[in-house]
């Protein structure tokens, strides 16, 4: 059922005081239902129209009383749309009430932060993936650190956060936190979502982050090239834990799947694809899609030698994977032992199967974004950044090609020459 709602501008003739000037007053009628309150400006009540609902002529008085009116009227109009859009319930009590701004003061930015988590936490493994949920927390815990730095209190009303809020706050990621640019747009942008639940419920009357942009920035990703792949491969490791962590780290090289992703595999990942051969079939993690991989000699090589570990056997794992902590640890030892230069992580092997894997040699980035699970081919061109070495076989061909229409071209003149 639609609301009805109108608003009316008038004056009370009989409160008029000895000059002859009364107070006037907007009423805000929903379904019936009046809300009252007093404008704080004063008329001389024959210099008010009541069919216009403003004041008559225009002199300078009545031009300022005017103008206050239409700046109210819009004012009242845009917090009716907000609910509307919204789809919030509301009475002429409750559009007066926020107008007035009696309902912000009751709304905190770490309260509503709170809340959110809380929700976040119950539906992780449904809606949200346990990452989400932590950067959640952590995003909590700067906002709140920031609060008591800046305003030395525990909380502040979320009708306060301003442009200047956000653009200290992203300062004080920077430098206090010592996040880098990127790290803090995204804790910023984690705290945009709880400012705009606050705008959607009609808690604040405009949203802070309208003039706010989220600009990334372009980072070049590191992957290691087809030499330091092998060499991880050829290396014997006399420490179990470190032969471990380099097997399953060349599983992922060759199969692109993130940290979670590989942990949470079990043998009932592995299916018999269309070709008829053997494909890893699982959901990524962070985004829920789809994620498909056929499985190279080498992922199933390592899939093999996991067989009867007893995690496999007993815990319904495909592969006996560690911490990410240890994983990253481990991988910083495998690294100086390989000779390695680079930053070795884990997820350093997803940027490498989207390189030097798979683009490198020719396999199209539409199949390379579908088996990373990506949802948008945007995405993958960021991880897959083609190298020097393919761009060069590339143009290799190009350029045999067009050397063979020269020859071609100058035989067909010798030819008709003769």
């Amino acid at each position: 059922m639609k609301n009805s709602f109108s608003l009316l501008f008038y004056i009370k003739k009989t409160k008029a005081d000895s000059n002859g000037k009364t107070m006037i007053y907007m009423r805000i009628t929903v379904n019936g239902r009046r809300a009252e309150l007093s404008i704080k400006r004063k008329i001389d009540i024959k210099k008010w129209s009541s069919d216009t609902g403003r004041a008559k002529g225009h002199s300078e008085e009545a031009q300022k009383i005017n103008k206050f009116i239409d700046i109210i009227y819009h004012k009242v109009y845009k917090i009716h749309q907000n609910f509307i859009e919204n789809n919030v319930n509301y009475t002429a009590l409750k559009i007066r009430d926020f107008y007035l701004g009696k309902n912000d003061n009751k709304k905190m930015v770490i309260a509503i932060f709170e809340d959110h988590n809380n929700q976040v936490e119950k539906l992780v493994g449904k809606d949200f993936a346990p990452g989400t949920a932590e950067r959640y927390k952590t995003a909590k815990m700067h906002v709140e650190n920031y609060i008591k730095k800046e305003y030395n209190v525990d909380d502040i009303p979320v009708k306060d956060v301003d442009h200047k809020f956000i653009t200290g706050f992203e300062y004080y990621l920077k430098t206090e936190r010592n996040c880098a640019h990127n790290t803090a747009i995204k804790y910023i942008t984690n705290f945009k979502k709880i400012v705009r639940i606050a705008y959607a419920n009609n808690w604040i009357s405009k949203d802070p982050f309208f003039n706010w942009k989220a600009r990334l920035k372009i980072v070049d990703r590191e992957f290691l090239n087809e030499d330091e792949i092998q060499s991880l491969i050829n290396k014997e490791f006399q420490i179990p834990r470190l032969d471990q962590v380099r097997d399953i780290f060349i599983f992922s090289c060759f199969t692109g799947l993130a940290y979670a992703d590989v942990k949470k595999l079990t043998k009932d990942n592995i299916v018999i694809g269309i070709d008829g051969n053997k494909w890893i079939n699982t959901k990524r993690t962070k985004t829920n899609t789809a994620s498909n991989i056929p499985i190279l000699p080498c992922t199933e090589d390592v899939i093999g030698k996991y067989s009867d570990h007893n995690e496999v056997i007993y815990g319904n794992k495909l592969l006996p994977v560690l911490s990410n902590q240890k994983m990253n640890a481990y991988l910083k030892e495998i690294a100086d032992i390989c000779g390695i230069t680079k930053n070795l992580t884990f997820h350093l092997a997803r940027h490498t199967f989207a390189t030097t894997v798979t683009l490198t040699n020719g396999v199209p980035i539409e199949s390379v974004s579908k088996m990373l699970g990506h949802k948008s081919l945007k995405t993958t061109q960021h991880y897959a950044k083609i190298i020097d070495k393919k761009v060069s076989v590339d143009m290799n061909i190009l350029r045999d090609k067009l050397n063979q229409k020269n020859e071609e071209s100058l035989n067909s003149d010798k030819q008709q020459s003769v």
